[in-house]
């Protein structure tokens, strides 16, 4: 009776339990890593799209309401939100100088057509809607001026399209000889002389943002650069214990291994020469990363199993095994293919193992097991 393969043989628990543990925990260190890595390396790839898409002046501190901090930022957005804090003050100051250039307009004495929306039902105005778009009105810029925040205008340029707008409307839908288009002309005109003098002060507080803006995008660019480097660095350090982890885990299970007898050594001899081309390729591959001195070159190769460590004998009888099994369904499915043409099976038998004659296909290397 021929002893059971030892390949075969299930270990006891107590033996393997150890090395389940290891490997569970390597594995489970090691998704979390992969997870790490595929971070850090997105916020690389994305890098360029964040800067294009912060060149629009969105506001950099309303954007963090909607979305999740990005990585190390906690401190620059804070930063941002003080400096924004203090812009939207000095705007309120600039919104109350604008609130006096409005109260003289509106006291004017020819101000009255457009302190309220336009009675279009009771002046009959049946294509007001159709000529204007978007109709204001002294009133409704008012209430929209003391609306709460967010609801309200956010800075002075847009109150001052507003008025401009009420005095435009008027303009487009009465012609110009008409009284409400002559009051509106008037208007506008003594209103954009009294904007003239506040422009200066608001192109330099918009200017003032804009740069502020732009360096708190960049406070937080360099703040995630730099948690990313150190993440980056730190990644590098635990992928490289999880090598050393590795390596040790090897280490043991080559300890455990026993030694193959005589027999074993001179059973390997004889399968590894049944293994087709492309198997004998490979498992002088297996030989030769444990191996560093064998050289699986030339045409005839010289493999001593004796020489070989454990390890590598061990990896290598699993692999013949392997092999084995694997060539046998292979040439069992051929077996049972009525399409297959028996000439062509014995064309193929003598290109794998060489002809009647003795001869050996010289792009197969020629094996000697010492």
């Amino acid at each position: 009776m021929m002893d059971a393969d030892p390949l075969s043989q299930p270990e006891p628990r107590d033996y393997l339990e150890p090395f389940r543990v290891s490997v569970h925990q390597i594995l489970t260190r090691v998704n979390q890593l992969e997870k790490q890595v595929t971070e850090v390396e997105q916020f690389y790839e994305s890098t360029d799209n964040v800067q294009g898409n912060n060149s629009k002046g969105v506001s950099l501190v309303k954007e963090k309401g909607r979305e999740k901090h990005p990585t190390g930022t906690k401190k620059p957005l804070q930063d941002a939100s003080h400096t924004e804090a203090a812009a939207a003050k000095r705007m309120q100051e600039l919104m109350r100088q604008f609130s006096t250039i409005l109260r003289q307009i509106t006291q004017h004495k020819w101000a009255w057509p457009f302190m309220d929306p336009v009675d279009v039902e009771g002046l009959r105005l049946h294509d007001y809607y159709e000529v204007i778009d978007k109709p204001m009105d002294f009133s409704t810029i008012k209430s929209k001026m003391e609306a709460k925040e967010g609801t309200g205008y956010n800075n002075v340029r847009e109150i001052y399209a507003d008025v401009r707008l009420i005095f435009k409307n008027a303009m487009k839908y009465n012609n110009e000889k008409h009284d409400v288009h002559v009051m509106a002309k008037t208007l506008l005109e003594k209103f954009e002389e009294k904007w003239l003098q506040l422009l200066p002060k608001v192109a330099e507080e918009e200017k003032r943002q804009l740069e502020e803006e732009a360096q708190a995008q960049l406070d937080i660019q360099l703040a995630q650069e730099t948690t990313y480097a150190n993440k980056a660095k730190d990644l590098s350090t635990e992928l490289y214990e999880v090598d050393m982890q590795l390596k040790s885990l090897k280490e043991m299970v080559i300890q455990k291994c026993r030694k193959l007898t005589t027999q074993e050594k001179k059973m390997l001899g004889v399968t590894l020469g049944k293994l087709s081309l492309e198997n004998l390729y490979r498992a002088l591959d297996v030989v030769a990363e444990t191996n560093p001195i064998f050289q699986p070159s030339g045409d005839e190769v010289d493999l001593d199993l004796d020489a070989q460590s454990d390890y590598t004998l061990w990896r290598l009888k699993a692999f013949v095994k392997d092999a084995l099994e694997e060539q046998e369904k292979v040439d069992e499915g051929a077996a049972v293919n009525p399409n297959d043409n028996p000439d062509d099976k014995k064309n193929k038998k003598r290109r794998d193992s060489g002809d009647s004659s003795g001869k050996t296909n010289p792009k197969r290397k020629k094996l000697s097991a010492l």
